[in-house]
């Protein structure tokens, strides 16, 4: 039976897990930084590195220990080696290198998004290849067709932000603190939808690319304009989302063929106005939808340890220990650039 630790320190969470190759995650750790960032209303790299350097062999050590493993039980050290903040990045990855090189186990040097486009397989055994994957985080909101591991088609990105990013900034706008999904979600709850004509951008376009940064503006401008409340603000930005995403995805599932499910991942998967509104599209569509647990979808290093398992039941070989970290890493290299698109895509 397979088994490989992973290591997550992509942004702002350290992350240790082992994982089989029976889909059976035994043992994660994951410590989060919120408090450390929150006063800053985001993530502060310098301070994510430091805190991932402390903390990440302690997590190592912990989660060998609750499934009562030693490293020499392991198969391989997958640890993720970009895209994301570098400095932490370069902690997990580093501290992956040592680990191999200590023990002699090979290492699988992981896209932090393949992670994610590979996790709703780690929770959903019936699974299989091909799927349309919509993955929305903090950092990335992209659509691909997943042919099987190691094999994306990019069909839309993002020509500005995230998905994730105008959450958070529509969080700190309304004074709601960090990390700014789950409050702007919570919030809500208490607001319409409807009270607040916000800008669905590029809706209606031919292309299933994003835009959001105009999103975000419109926010800021309503919130100072006093004439609606924070909730209504909330629920109606959290709507104009909801319809940006089901028309992009409706223009990209239109160019991918024939597919056995729609799946979304990512920390924005969390959402569950958004995981409804992909549900009913999916059932339209007569495609099965799946979604990882929550506990998958946020960065963790269960994801990480699944991409090396999936990784090696292929026979994609071992990365060399001279693997560089990479602050931006594509799934799909060859995929053309967004007409417009700044560095973000």
């Amino acid at each position: 039976m397979t088994l490989v630790l992973g290591i997550e320190s992509s942004c702002d969470e350290t992350a240790a897990a082992l994982v089989d190759g029976d889909r059976r995650i035994l043992a994660q750790a994951i410590a989060s930084q919120e408090a450390e960032h929150a006063p800053y209303g985001g993530v502060v790299p310098e301070i994510a590195a430091r805190a991932h350097a402390e903390r990440l062999v302690p997590l190592i050590d912990k989660v060998l220990a609750d499934a009562g493993k030693t490293l020499s039980d392991c198969d391989a050290i997958a640890a993720t080696a970009g895209p994301g903040l570098i400095g932490g990045v370069m902690v997990g990855l580093v501290t992956g290198k040592a680990l191999a090189m200590a023990e002699g186990k090979p290492l699988l040097a992981i896209n932090h998004l393949e992670g994610h486009a590979l996790s709703p397989r780690l929770a959903d055994a019936t699974l299989e290849f091909p799927y349309a994957l919509l993955l929305v985080s903090g950092g990335h909101c992209q659509i691909l067709r997943v042919d099987g591991v190691g094999r994306y088609k990019r069909l839309a990105t993002t020509i500005d932000d995230a998905l994730g990013e105008a959450f958070d900034k529509t969080a700190k706008i309304l004074g709601l603190g960090y990390p700014g999904g789950p409050q702007v979600e919570k919030l809500a709850l208490q607001g319409d939808p409807e009270a607040v004509a916000l800008p669905r951008p590029l809706v209606g376009s031919g292309e299933p690319h994003f835009s959001f940064a105009g999103l975000k503006s419109a926010v800021l401008r309503a919130h100072e304009s006093g004439e609606h409340s924070d909730a209504d603000i909330a629920a109606s930005f959290q709507q104009a989302a909801v319809d940006c995403l089901i028309d992009r995805l409706k223009i990209a599932l239109g160019k991918m063929g024939k597919l056995n499910a729609l799946v979304v991942a990512g920390g924005v998967a969390a959402n569950s106005v958004i995981r409804a509104a992909l549900e009913q599209l999916a059932a339209s569509r007569r495609l099965a939808f799946t979604a990882p647990p929550q506990k998958l979808c946020t960065d963790n290093a269960a994801m990480i340890a699944w991409a090396g398992v999936e990784r090696l039941a292929v026979g994609i070989a071992p990365d060399p220990l001279d693997f560089s970290a990479r602050p931006r890493w594509p799934l799909d290299p060859q995929a053309e650039p967004a007409r417009g698109a700044g560095v973000k895509a």
